[in-house]
């Protein structure tokens, strides 16, 4: 799917060349998330993200499976594989075009990856059991929210990427 093909603002198509999308944007994305929340933030004394344990205490709290398999698929593979590229894909990146026009994917990306933030850090906090609500706003909420911001700005690069025309 190229630009021209495609009209601002409006869904994606569904099919194969969509599921591949969002599979490849997710999957590099996710990758990035985890590389910053689990390796260089640590490094850099700002704490360990663990979104498989977030994961697992929203599972238990529905009272579902909460093992570490459990958490870890959820993590990837439902949320950064599918939940999060099919948000971008087929709600956010067509109400912001409709909204703001064509702004280019940075701007939007990064705002998506705020987005991502407030929903999994705000939200589901709220409602998963033994997980402060954002976290109490300490430090691991803010490498959080730029491990999110991150997600969404590799998922909106590989996708602009991806469908960008050819020579």
């Amino acid at each position: 799917m190229t630009p021209q093909t495609r009209t601002p603002g409006a869904f994606p198509a569904l099919a194969g060349s969509t599921l591949m999308l969002m599979i490849i944007a997710g999957s590099v994305a996710t990758v990035a998330f985890d590389i910053w929340g689990q390796v260089i933030a640590p490094w850099i004394g700002l704490g360990n993200l663990s979104p498989d344990g977030l994961a697992r205490s929203l599972l238990g709290t529905f009272g579902l499976p909460n093992g570490r398999p459990e958490g870890i698929f959820m993590h990837l593979v439902i949320v950064g594989l599918i939940g999060y590229p099919v948000g971008y894909l087929f709600i956010f990146r067509p109400i912001w075009e409709r909204v703001t026009g064509q702004t280019g994917w940075f701007l939007a990306s990064a705002v998506y990856g705020f987005g991502l933030w407030v929903f999994a850090i705000g939200g589901i906090t709220a409602i998963a059991d033994g997980v402060p609500f954002f976290l109490n706003f300490t430090r691991i909420a803010w490498v959080a929210l730029a491990g999110h911001v991150l997600y969404g700005i590799v998922a909106g690069w590989i996708i602009a990427y991806l469908e960008a025309p050819r020579a």
